[in-house]
């Protein structure tokens, strides 16, 4: 077992005692013991609270064969260890006389006793790890979009949005305030400092923003975000999605990811000297970005669906540079208050991803990029939708893979990326994102068929 969880003597560490302590103290009957595959699903392995000391110094086992992506049959056990940090109670199975809890665990490998490579939470530990060793410390904060449809009478989610509303509209014509405001409760209840809130530019689209945290607190957050708008969501009657692009011709959703490096407590990304208040650290970071780019979209925007999104058109970045000013370039420096503040956001992640790969592969990358000492190109403060092709090659900007398969295809030419994943995350995400290209090559649309049917 880790140190985490035990003392030399064999008992429980100070934290593990202190959740354990509240899970009496809260009337907690059940616990679930969460992680996710390395598509990003989340799963979890539900016991009763009386196993919650077994499982701090003992771990729970479970088949990981039964895991898209995890190991084949032979070597199917695994072992969870809660991450005492990650305590929380669940609002929406809170009673007046009992309560469940959820415990975030990292995943090990029974036959060897070291941490399961296929785990994506250890994945982003790995980047944690890298910064560290170079003197830095990862903050990050996203702002995950979502979609809020109606049921109908089975039960089953519509694409029937239950709103009118737009970009900061409020009520009547943003009908979904008091759901926010549920998520909200719940949310905070759960730990969270919630920034803002407010309707999106689509109809039935949503965000909000949690402050920034640790990127290992962010990804956790981020997986927790998404459970907690979809169940609160379904006590509203409302399928709650971060599908990208669930209805045609309207924005999507993205996950813009606001990333900075802190090294002896200071924003190593700030320098008051310079025009973009950007020091030549965050500038080789965001070049690292900028470069490893086509790759690293394959894991932030990791599905077929994703590409509906990434079009011109729709506020959606597919043009690869970086600007202090418009938001058409992939990343773009935000004006920030204090130099603590100073940050740059990569817009081309959408919620679809799994955060901790999608954290990794963006950290790795910007880390490539300080390391090699990459030179920024300067920032593009035109509209880039307005640039004709002729225009964007003056410029030398180039665009995102234009599907999943292309996106995949960078992957494989990228050894920044798949060292970044790992030899066993990086094949398995290979063999899915293949299967559903495939997949999607060979199926037939409503699409095809209201255009073709009738006419040939």
């Amino acid at each position: 077992m880790t140190e985490e969880n035990v003392r030399t003597d064999g008992g429980l560490s100070a934290e593990a005692q202190a959740v354990v302590d509240e899970i009496e103290e809260k009337n907690v009957d059940f616990l679930r013991l969460q992680f996710t595959d390395i598509l990003g699903t989340v799963k979890n392995v539900s016991v009763p609270a009386s196993q919650a000391e077994k499982a701090f110094t003992e771990g729970i086992y479970f088949d990981g064969s039964s895991i898209d992506g995890f190991v084949r049959i032979q070597e199917s056990d695994m072992r969870l260890e809660p991450d005492p940090s990650t305590f929380a109670i669940l609002p929406w199975r809170q009673k007046e006389n009992s309560a469940a809890a959820r415990l975030i665990c990292d995943v090990f490998n029974t036959s060897t006793g070291e941490p399961f490579e296929g785990d994506p939470r250890g994945v982003l530990k790995r980047a944690i790890e890298r910064a560290d060793e170079m003197g830095y410390d990862i903050n990050a904060a996203p702002e995950p979009e979502f979609f809020l449809f109606e049921e109908d009478e089975n039960g089953r989610a519509t694409t029937v949005t239950n709103d009118a509303g737009g970009y900061f509209d409020l009520a009547p014509k943003d009908l979904a305030s008091d759901v926010r405001r549920d998520i909200i409760y719940g949310l905070e209840s759960m730990g969270f400092d919630i920034e803002a809130s407010h309707h999106e530019v689509a109809q039935g689209q949503h965000e909000i923003n949690f402050t920034y945290d640790d990127a290992l607190s962010t990804a956790d957050n981020v997986a927790t975000f998404r459970s907690v708008v979809r169940a609160i969501a379904a006590e509203h009657d409302l399928h709650a999605t971060f599908m990208p692009k669930p209805i045609a011709r309207i924005n999507g959703s993205g996950m813009h990811t606001h990333i900075s490096l802190f090294q002896n407590g200071e924003n190593a990304f700030h320098d008051d000297d310079d025009e973009f208040n950007l020091s030549e650290t965050a500038k080789q970071f965001t070049a690292g970005i900028l470069e490893h780019a086509p790759a690293v979209t394959a894991v932030c925007d990791p599905t077929v669906n994703s590409y509906k999104r990434l079009v011109p058109g729709y506020e959606a970045p597919v043009y690869i540079a970086w600007s202090d000013r418009n938001r058409s370039a992939l990343i773009r420096k935000p004006a920030a208050r204090t130099p603590a503040a100073s940050r740059i956001e990569a817009r081309f992640p959408d919620p679809s991803c799994n955060p901790y790969l999608a954290l990794a592969a963006l950290i790795h990358a910007g880390l490539d990029g300080i390391e090699r000492g990459l030179e920024c190109p300067d920032p593009v403060r035109e509209n880039i939708y307005e640039f004709d092709e002729e225009k964007r090659e003056e410029y030398g900007i180039e665009t995102l893979p234009k599907d999943l398969g292309a996106a995949v295809d960078a992957l494989e030419e990228d050894e920044v990326i798949q060292n970044a994943l790992g030899d066993h995350v990086y094949d398995k995400f290979v063999e899915a994102k293949r299967a559903e290209f495939k997949d999607y090559l060979v199926s037939v649309s409503e699409w095809e068929l209201d255009r073709y049917l009738e006419t040939f």
